[in-house]
């Protein structure tokens, strides 16, 4: 069983940034894949970034490639989104997601084992 807790969301002007931490329990955090989604008002989960259990690779929306950045601490037990040059349209509640691999985060249907309650980025212009 893994428990995640997202924090650091907020409210930024566009252009600014703001770092998510996502803090799991259990002893499966170190060997899982781990992922960022969000869901903006109206619209559908969407995946943003994930990384695998080492934190040698990363992936990321195309949307997001190059603003935001995911790293994790295994010793910490903590997933991170980086978020910079904040946009307006990145306003969303953000999830935190655990799997068993990389791959079952950035399908067309994600296969999460575990989701956190999200926390809240807005980002006015």
């Amino acid at each position: 069983q893994v428990q995640l807790v997202e924090s650091g969301g907020g409210l930024v002007q566009a252009g600014g940034s703001l770092r998510l931490s996502c803090a799991a329990s259990g002893r499966t955090f170190s060997s899982s894949a781990m992922g960022w989604f969000r869901q903006a008002p109206g619209k559908e989960r969407e995946f943003v970034a994930a990384i695998t259990w080492t934190g040698g690779t990363t992936y990321y929306a195309d949307s997001v490639k190059g603003r935001f950045t995911i790293s994790r601490d295994n010793a910490k037990n903590t997933v991170y989104l980086q978020m910079n040059s904040l946009k307006p349209e990145d306003t969303a509640v953000y999830y935190c997601a655990a799997a068993s691999a990389t791959s079952h985060l950035r399908g067309s249907t994600p296969r999460v084992d575990y989701w956190g309650k999200g926390t809240l980025v807005t980002v006015s212009s």
